[in-house]
């Protein structure tokens, strides 16, 4: 959701404003190649647990480099035609996404992709209740500083003024 990080990768990424995955909650149990869970949509067990996003426009051309760096086949799986709905008129939009084949309870989020996640919950002024849902999540530090998704993802939340991301996550 941090529009730095998609820019970086489709520099066409435009931003078209908030919406919400309805019965829909977000987890982070996609394993990940790093061994850390990255975030996926999963229906929800109740009828309103609803989750909250960020809409994109993003040109065709770059949908191929979108899918490498988000790892489409390699345990998530782009959806073309989710439904969601648009904050701005409560219409319903099909959005592309990317939902993870497989989950593992037991994995958590390493430190930088939660504050990733939550920096660009709160750039969207998204809604407080899932702001405070995300850093409810547990995370690992990671201990890998040389990490170079870690590095690419400490750059982005610096261009977000985030220069301290760990107590970004302990707002």
């Amino acid at each position: 959701m941090l529009s730095s990080r998609l820019t970086a990768r489709c520099s066409s990424a435009r931003v078209l404003g908030a919406a919400v995955a309805k019965n829909h909650t977000i987890e982070f149990t996609k394993p990940s190649k790093d061994k850390s869970g990255k975030a996926t949509l999963i229906p929800s067990a109740g009828p309103d647990v609803h989750t909250f996003g960020v809409l994109f426009e993003i040109k065709k051309v770059e949908l191929k480099a979108l899918d490498k760096a988000e790892g489409a086949g390699y345990g998530y799986e782009r959806h073309d035609g989710f439904s969601v709905i648009r904050s701005s008129d409560s219409d319903t939009v099909k959005a592309a996404t990317y939902l993870a084949n497989e989950a593992r309870a037991e994995l958590r989020p390493f430190d930088w992709y939660l504050a990733l996640v939550v920096a660009g919950a709160l750039a969207h002024k998204l809604a407080n209740d899932h702001v405070d849902n995300l850093l409810a999540v547990p995370y690992e530090l990671d201990a890998d500083t040389d990490r170079q998704s870690r590095r690419e993802a400490l750059e982005a939340l610096r261009k977000h003024g985030y220069f301290d991301h760990v107590k970004l996550l302990r707002r």
